[in-house]
């Protein structure tokens, strides 16, 4: 049976940046297909416009659908569903779904339709990621230009025109699997420490919060994170489970300028070590050194003394998964590990956990 392909829903108000984290995660896909699903109403094609010119292999004009009739989470069966299926029908299937919902959607509706059994047994969602304009935030308003967001609004009979910003925000962080705190250039140090504390202590328990400049993320931060969102809804409280107040597409017109930022806010290092023995009490110590240093993506395989086969290793925040993959064969039986994080990790702390 072949295998379910990873759907990642990027989620947040309207000028947070969704677009240009996107574009940017195109522009370095590295050679994955990824296939995108916007959901656009009121000022329709402008995205997709913009996406179509990103001039990459992985982003033909054919691996872009647009959801035209409204509000994603209030045309799921007619519109959203269908959608789907036509990708996963292709020949040659997309490595990776991403999409895009509108503004005020809330992901809760839409995380529930891949429960549908016309599409649940073949495709899981990687990941839910919430943007948000960290200077906005800071500020106390949500959004960075709260008039359109109301205007944008108004343009959907179906939405709640009445709730306050604060609280869809809330429905938006209780989903999230990653936070990505945008604009973290206009933010002191002091500032952004403040505001990743309160976001990591209003959102569940594992969930990451990164900084980002430009929406300039690693692929490799964004994607792969094999959470399966859909078999976990319960722990995604709603407050408004029994309402629609959803906005319209992110156009972040003051962002659609190119800029070239590279991902100089992470770092990335390998570590090298001698064989291990137990693998159940090595996937412990690596969850404790992730932890303890904040680490957001471990990756790579281990040696273990008396097995032909290599462990390979993948841990996205402290959840570590490891299985037996293929023998070494002329590989040298060591044991390597990719660390990856935001800039400022301790690599000589982190080398000498991971050796201990």
């Amino acid at each position: 049976m072949p295998t379910k392909i990873p759907a990642t829903v990027v989620t947040g108000f309207l000028g947070a940046g969704k677009t240009t984290l996107i574009r940017h995660m195109l522009a370095n896909a590295s050679g994955k297909r990824i296939a995108l699903i916007i959901n656009e109403f009121g000022d329709l094609g402008v995205d997709g416009d913009i996406l179509k010119g990103c001039g990459d292999e992985t982003c033909t004009e054919d691996d872009i659908m647009e959801l035209s009739n409204g509000c994603i989470c209030c045309t799921v069966a007619d519109d959203f569903i269908p959608t789907l299926q036509k990708l996963l029908d292709r020949p040659n299937r997309p490595d990776h779904i991403v999409i895009e919902t509108s503004g005020l959607a809330l992901p809760q509706p839409l995380i529930r339709a891949f429960n549908w059994p016309e599409i649940s047994t073949r495709v899981t969602v990687d990941g839910v990621v919430t943007v948000v304009d960290g200077k906005a935030v800071t500020e106390g308003r949500f959004a960075h230009n709260v008039a359109a967001v109301d205007a944008q609004r108004a343009l959907d009979e179906n939405l709640d025109h009445e709730t306050p910003l604060s609280e869809l925000f809330e429905d938006q962080i209780a989903c999230a699997d990653m936070i990505v705190v945008n604009k973290s250039d206009l933010l002191t140090e002091a500032e952004i420490d403040a505001l990743t504390a309160q976001l990591k202590s209003d959102s569940r328990k594992g969930v990451q919060v990164v900084k980002s400049t430009m929406g300039a993320l690693p692929i490799d931060v964004l994607l792969g994170q094999g959470v399966g969102a859909e078999n976990d809804l319960s722990a995604r409280h709603e407050i408004h489970h029994h309402h629609h107040h959803h906005d319209d597409e992110d156009h972040d017109h003051e962002d659609d300028h190119h800029h070239e930022h590279g991902h100089d806010e992470f770092d990335s290092f390998v570590v090298t070590r001698a064989e291990i023995v137990d693998p159940k009490a090595f996937a412990a110590q690596l969850s404790e050194v992730i932890r303890a240093h904040d680490i957001l993506r471990l990756k790579g395989f281990a040696a273990v003394t008396g097995k032909p086969m290599r462990l390979t290793v993948q841990a996205v925040g402290p959840r570590v998964d490891s299985y037996f993959d293929q023998p070494f064969g002329s590989q040298p039986r060591e044991t390597k590990l990719v660390v990856i994080g935001q800039a400022g990790l301790d690599r000589a702390a982190i080398e000498a956990a991971l050796q201990a």
